[in-house]
């Protein structure tokens, strides 16, 4: 109007598929932040609700392995899967809302929200290897940054809507998700890994024995190792923070949080963790970032298992949040080393590979925690300590003698 040009600032791909990826994943925990409204209503325990727990999980691990072996993941157009998987996820969350009336038909809606969440979280990863190759390490972190904070929302959604009911917090992921997925749909592609949009125009997709000899590479199979050993804490310890929260005395060490409040803070602490350690990738390599997370997450772990009786509340809830900033910091990186160390055509399906074979290892970790939290209380924390050290264990004794490999 004045001559003076009007400047519009639009946000960053990578920004843009973080933010849908906080949306859509916000679908992933929200049968959670209902817990104890479920107990009462359902008259069932914590370790019932570790069950509904797992079986998004199992969904998600369906899902993953049918990409990967299909060639899904590498056949066809990111953005579209990723759109149509956030419409059938707020749909089947919709339904466990809407129609649950015990725990058989909650965990069957909740397995179909996992195997719709397998076109969320993995072509999201995809989509930053598009958009982001020479940054993956901190553009990845974003992207977890994002899922842990999804992981979180509802915890405080149900926190924000206490005089609700919890069907009204399960629809509000609902709409998220759908619109993460809007804005994926009309962001689409990246202009790189020419290779596989090559294979999207032909149709073709891997086979499952092309998608497994990924494992060939050692870099892949250490950085597989790492995030094996991470996964095994992660999802368990996500499961049981509110439970974590309720039977210590941090719940009430912050007035009016209370146990949903706390515990988004703990798991949301992970998004800073993220962030973090994206940042030290511009100094560091991503693999001494993501295995010093992984040891840091696993003291906290043994700190906590061995001394939450004797800690004073406002020491024991620096621990939680440590703890919460450090199991999945180290998440992007290793994602981060496996999709460098693979054959660009192949980064979708063998990202989703690598995640069905990680969430299997969270169904046996959730499921043993959650039972054991019901039969010895908080001493049963320790279960999540081996995660780590077979992490680190694991990543060191398979990347020794190829080391310019891991770091090319």
């Amino acid at each position: 109007m004045f001559g003076l040009p009007l400047v519009r600032h639009r946000p960053s791909p990578s920004t843009v598929i973080a933010v849908a990826q906080l949306l859509g994943t916000s679908l992933w925990f929200s049968a959670n932040s209902a817990a104890q409204d479920l107990a009462r209503a359902w008259h069932i325990g914590n370790g019932d609700i570790g069950w509904l727990t797992s079986a998004v999980q199992a969904g998600f691990i369906a899902g993953t392995l049918f990409m990967a072996l299909a060639g899904m993941a590498d056949r066809f157009r990111a953005s579209r899967i990723f759109a149509i998987s956030t419409i059938a996820g707020a749909f089947f969350n919709a339904c466990f809302a809407w129609f649950s009336h015990g725990l058989p038909d909650a965990m069957l809606y909740r397995f179909l929200v996992g195997v719709s969440l397998a076109g969320i979280y993995p072509l999201g990863m995809k989509l930053i290897v598009s958009w982001e190759p020479r940054r993956t390490g901190m553009a990845l972190a974003q992207l977890v940054a994002m899922l842990t904070l999804g992981t979180a929302l509802p915890h405080l959604l149900r926190q924000l809507g206490a005089g609700l009911p919890w069907q009204t917090v399960i629809l509000a992921s609902s709409v998220l998700a759908l619109s993460g997925g809007g804005l994926i749909y009309a962001l689409g592609e990246g202009p790189h890994l020419p290779q596989a949009r090559a294979r999207a125009r032909a149709g073709a997709g891997g086979s499952g024995a092309a998608v497994l000899s990924a494992f060939k590479a050692r870099p892949f199979r250490a950085a597989a190792w790492g995030y094996f050993g991470h996964m095994w804490e992660l999802y368990a310890f996500w499961t049981v923070v509110p439970v974590l929260v309720s039977r210590t005395t941090i719940a009430g060490l912050v007035p009016g949080w209370g146990v949903s409040g706390m515990s988004f803070a703990v798991i949301a602490a992970g998004a800073l963790g993220c962030i973090a350690g994206g940042m030290l990738t511009r100094r560091l390599d991503s693999a001494p970032v993501a295995l010093g997370a992984l040891s840091i997450s696993g003291t906290c772990g043994a700190i906590f298992a061995w001394s939450w009786p004797v800690l004073p509340p406002l020491a024991l809830a620096m621990l939680m949040l440590l703890w919460g900033a450090a199991v999945v910091a180290d998440s992007p990186q290793f994602s981060a080393l496996s999709a460098r160390s693979c054959p660009p055509d192949l980064v979708g399906s063998a990202l989703a590979i690598q995640n069905a074979i990680g969430f299997a290892i969270t169904v046996v970790s959730i499921s043993l925690c959650t039972d054991l939290l019901a039969r010895m209380g908080l001493d049963a924390v320790w279960l999540l300590v081996p995660g780590p050290i077979v992490g680190l264990a694991g990543y060191l004794l398979t990347i020794r003698g190829d080391r310019p490999a891991a770091q090319a």
